[in-house]
């Protein structure tokens, strides 16, 4: 702990997620004696959110099961929790914030964790479909449940073939939703792996009874009575009585816009999650931040980059000197599947699949002789060996990657 005394000083985060609520917890254990408060314009005690498209969906467990903290841990840290609060202005010049209510909040310290929110596409007739969600809160999915359970056909069409709508597939179809998937581009998944992992995903959906569409371009949506008609650039037409978007995220940046922060792809930050503005920090999804390792500026939105962050702000801000440089790591969950993934794969130009068997393989992202990043379907040993060669920067030997022979461990695979 720095000698700075922080008894009187109050330290605001807007944004109650992993990242902001993560740094709350952080910031009093670094030792802030000060007040900590959190806001959040959802009405929920912080959840977990990657289970939303997944085991929220095919559970009746509430959301109380799957809370971040415990209702009590926020009053024994001393943690002032507003929730169902917007933020409608940062003051920087009198350390402000203006709520929507005309209240206003001071801080010595602010953090800024407002995250990102679905985009939600210009298509023709979508503000009068019927039955219609985006998935990102509690509330999408409660949504998502009562309109599923209401529906007599159960007609699913999801519009984006990322992680998002995959994961939602594969839970709806789990329920008894007749399940269509249309994608744009001509492979699912396709800004963020190889077309090898694109193409076992349509096939595992489709062994599922989920059918996975690509280049359908959906140009408009007519509401039909209780049903809407989803219609292609193709002429093609999907019937739905449910419709979920996930085609993307718009990050939420209009409070750091207006405050004068500086913006680039993201809320911009240093190395400590520090703006432009010394007394106000940015975590999480909404941030633009410089990773050593990648040598480049990256925007992430993940789980471990929002905690890992806050981590670092929260040290940060008690005045130690701290250096945000992990390597990514995220996961989806499908069906019985677990894909892990870590690194960055943009830039690749060689791709190496080891393959164990029919659903345990991975595939390894090469710059040349360098390692960028490791998929792994049901295989936590790939995900385990490529994280260590990716941090340690060492070169492997490819051939041995590939040879099952070999005994899997990092000492056998190098270069």
């Amino acid at each position: 702990m720095s000698e700075n005394n922080t008894q009187d000083q109050i330290c605001v985060v807007i944004g109650a997620s992993h990242g902001g609520v993560n740094f709350a917890f952080s910031l009093r254990k670094e030792g802030w004696e000060g007040n900590i408060i959190l806001i959040d314009k959802d009405p929920l005690v912080p959840y977990h959110r990657p289970p939303l498209s997944k085991a929220y969906l095919t559970t009746e467990g509430g959301m109380e099961s799957n809370l971040l903290k415990s209702v009590e841990s926020y009053s024994k840290e001393n943690i002032e929790i507003m929730l169902g609060v917007s933020v409608e202005k940062i003051d920087r010049e009198n350390q402000n914030l203006i709520l929507a209510d005309g209240e206003n909040l001071a801080y010595d310290k602010l953090v800024i964790a407002t995250g990102a929110r679905p985009f939600i596409p210009p298509i023709k007739g979508i503000d009068r479909a019927k039955n219609i969600f985006p998935l990102r809160t509690g509330a999408d999915v409660e949504n998502i449940r009562a309109a599923f359970t209401e529906a007599t056909r159960k007609n699913v069409v999801i519009i984006g073939g990322g992680y998002i709508g995959l994961e939602t597939a594969a839970s709806l179809r789990k329920l008894g939703g007749n399940i269509i998937v249309l994608e744009r581009e001509n492979r699912v998944l396709a800004r963020v792996t190889a077309p090898e992992m694109s193409e076992y995903f349509t096939e595992l959906h489709a062994v599922n009874g989920v059918s996975v569409l690509t280049e359908k371009d959906v140009v408009s949506i007519k509401n039909n009575q209780n049903a809407n008609e989803v219609i292609c650039a193709d002429g093609t037409m999907y019937e739905a009585d449910l419709i979920i978007v996930g085609v993307g995220i718009r990050v939420n940046l209009e409070l750091a816009k207006t405050a004068g922060l500086t913006i680039d792809n993201g809320i911009l930050v240093d190395e400590t999650a520090k703006t432009n503005d010394a007394n106000i920090f940015a975590i999480g999804d909404c941030t633009y931040h410089f990773n050593p390792h990648y040598n480049r500026k990256i925007r992430l939105e993940s789980v471990q980059n929002a905690v890992d962050q806050a981590k670092v702000a929260a040290a940060a801000i008690v005045g130690k000197d701290p250096v945000y440089d992990t390597i990514p790591w995220f996961w989806s969950d499908q069906y019985d599947v677990k894909l892990q993934m870590v690194g960055l794969s943009q830039g690749y130009t060689e791709v190496l699949v080891r393959k164990e068997d029919e659903q345990k393989f991975s595939i390894w992202y090469f710059k040349e002789d360098e390692l960028l990043a490791v998929d792994a379907v049901n295989s936590p040993k790939a995900f385990v060996v490529g994280t260590k060669f990716i941090k340690d920067s060492k070169k492997i030997d490819k051939s041995k990657l590939i040879d099952l022979e070999v005994v899997f461990k990092p000492a056998n695979l190098l270069k």
